[in-house]
């Protein structure tokens, strides 16, 4: 179609106006062009897991009560699990697009390549191993507790000096081993178990007097698996910030300032403190170790 001579006339000297014309920096709105992070955590994730369209999760096997339910860390039950697919719904994965592994608790924290995304394991961050691995920020504030049965001397002791005579025990490479020697400081040296359920055994068998855990798993072993014992008291570790728990990943990962982002968003919308108060909930009044 021909155009009319009157428009035909006023084009160049529009075009020419908008040429001259100040126009607004683009750097004012471009989140690209102002350096500014992923609008949300899933932006965020998007290509830096080891597989495209999964997010791969590691845990221990067993996976223990109250973190796991029924050792099936797929079912979202449990505090850890429920945390995991919180995480990864912000994460932009639907339950079905996460996949469990099995790493061992003591393997997990080595330094290398590591065949999942995160480990969630109730893993403590520590200086020594933020060398070799890197974390998330934590999730879980813990104490540690000593378990002994109702009927030893043990379970009338009111401070960390009280402990310090009997035999004491924990499971290997855990803060627990570490909560025994360096804050209760035993006379004679606690015994190592390669996992809790061996713990556990040995407290039955009076090999010792008593074993130290996290506070929640305590509340677990004397309430459904030894029956016949008793959360004597807890206590934090006296020595740097309070004990976290933190997801684990291999050094460097930069999934994990994504993870960073999704752990804020359930903090900041309450689902972090459900999730607790459904699988922790600690209704029994634990005196402190003076």
């Amino acid at each position: 179609m021909r155009m009319p001579r009157t428009a035909a006339v006023l084009l160049p000297l529009t075009l020419l106006a908008l040429g001259c014309a100040p126009q607004a920096s683009s750097t004012a709105t471009d989140p690209q062009a102002s350096g500014s992070t992923a609008t949300s955590p899933a932006d965020c994730a998007q290509g830096k897991t080891l597989a495209d369209g999964t997010l791969t999760v590691a845990t221990d096997s067993p996976a223990y009560d109250p973190w796991f339910k029924g050792n099936d860390p797929s079912n979202g039950k449990g505090y850890e699990s429920a945390v995991a697919y919180a995480v990864a719904q912000q994460l932009g994965f639907d339950p079905s697009a996460v996949k469990w592994v099995k790493e061992p608790f003591n393997k997990s924290y080595a330094p290398g390549d590591k065949n999942f995304d995160f480990d969630i394991n109730q893993i403590s961050i520590t200086p020594e191993r933020a060398k070799v691995v890197t974390f998330s920020d934590g999730y879980y504030t813990a104490s540690q507790a000593l378990i002994a049965l109702k009927s030893s001397p043990v379970a009338k002791a009111t401070s960390l000096a009280d402990l310090k005579q009997y035999k004491l025990g924990a499971q290997t490479g855990t803060t627990s081993l570490t909560a025994i020697r360096n804050d209760i400081q035993p006379s004679t040296q606690p015994l190592v178990f390669q996992n809790t359920n061996v713990a556990k055994q040995a407290l039955l068998n009076h090999q010792v007097d008593a074993i130290v855990s996290d506070l929640p798993t305590a509340f677990y072993i004397t309430a459904v698996e030894i029956p016949s014992a008793t959360i004597v008291g807890q206590f934090k570790q006296q020595s740097g910030s309070p004990e976290q728990f933190g997801m684990l990943f291999a050094q460097n990962n930069p999934l994990a300032e994504c993870v960073d982002q999704a752990l804020a968003a359930i903090k900041d919308d309450g689902t972090l403190d459900q999730i607790e108060q459904k699988w922790l909930s600690q209704t029994v009044n634990v005196p402190v170790f003076q």
